[in-house]
């Protein structure tokens, strides 16, 4: 079962929840806790502000369902993001969780669907204003570094990006979590830690040569015509065009589809491909009746022991252990 809300009604779901959510007897005076929406799932999510204009939210709970969110455009702040349990993605292609953490710059985030997935969800969310990048990471005249720049948009449209999960960001995640001091020595503590986790993540950025690139400034009949070719890779999953032969369907340049998707749905062509026949395919096992060769050629794939290395890199289960009824990494 699928749960769709507004971001209006999931906001105000979540608000009803604070206000009736008990708050332990002994608390830190910096730390407030939510419990989830109870027609949504059980758990809570710790807020912490470790800094003015610095909060720290530690979340750990499960949802019933799930749950489908439809994005409106907004004002989004900055945002850090790691999910050691649980996934996320949104109608384009960006996944949070499993081998993927966010970034959400600030700016203007555009209209989208986020899908979280009916499963426990422990994770971390960092928000923070643009202009402490300048405070935190400033350059030699103090000011945000031009590698980050693209972070912090304003009224344009944000960046969206989704570094890989290292070990060193799921053992900074862990210790975030898993604090052991109390009082002004926890918040000293956690000041630190969610530092280096945003420097963990920015690290590729600041490391690249020219740092985060600007996201190209797409003409509305541009953006039409990559989304036409979603829409085309969507309905030709077993037997898709090539990416040469999709320019010219379309009427775009090789790297205006290149740059262009990943600033649209955050993602490569061929991962979003990769992930949308990975999808198909796990639904089409859970029906059963079929075999893996029937599956693995009805998403396209010719070599079954590829499918069967792509889907597990995916599901973290065997396409076997899936038609058998074992429920993936995510689902548990």
């Amino acid at each position: 079962m699928t749960i769709t809300l507004t971001m209006k009604e999931e906001w105000e779901l979540w608000a009803e929840a604070k206000e009736n959510s008990p708050q332990p007897l002994k608390r830190e005076s910096f730390e407030i806790i939510r419990e989830v929406p109870r027609q949504l799932g059980k758990g809570y999510v710790r807020d912490i502000e470790v800094h003015p204009e610095l909060l720290l939210s530690i979340s750990d709970y499960e949802f019933y369902d799930d749950v489908v969110t439809q994005i409106t455009e907004w004002d989004h702040p900055l945002q850090f993001c790691v999910l050691l349990s649980g996934r996320t993605t949104d109608e384009y292609g960006g996944q949070l969780g499993e081998g993927y953490t966010c970034i959400s710059g600030s700016g203007v985030q555009r209209k989208m669907l986020l899908k979280s997935l009916k499963s426990q969800r422990l994770g971390i969310d960092i928000e923070m204003s643009p202009d402490l990048l300048a405070t935190f990471f400033p350059d030699e005249e103090g000011e945000i570094p031009k590698q980050l720049r693209s972070l912090a948009k304003g009224n344009d449209w944000q960046t969206l990006l989704y570094p890989e999960m290292t070990t060193a960001i799921r053992g900074t995640a862990q210790q975030i979590i898993n604090c052991p001091y109390q009082g002004m020595t926890k918040r000293m503590y956690l000041q630190g830690k969610v530092l280096e986790l945003i420097a963990l993540q920015l690290a590729p950025i600041l490391s690249a040569q020219d740092g985060l690139q600007p996201a190209p400034r797409l003409k509305a009949d541009t953006i039409a015509r990559i989304h036409l070719a979603r829409e085309i890779l969507l309905t030709n999953l077993e037997n898709p065009p090539s990416l040469l032969e999709l320019t010219q369907i379309v009427g775009v340049s090789d790297r205006t589809l290149r740059r262009g998707f990943r600033e649209l749905f955050g993602t490569t062509v061929f991962r979003y491909l990769t992930e949308k026949r990975m999808e198909w395919a796990e639904q089409l096992l859970r029906q059963g009746n079929i075999t893996i060769a029937e599956v693995a050629h009805r998403v396209g794939y010719s070599h079954q022991g590829r499918f069967a290395e792509t889907f597990k890199r995916k599901f973290m289960i065997t396409p076997s252990e899936c038609l058998s009824g074992k429920k993936s990494v995510s689902e548990l």
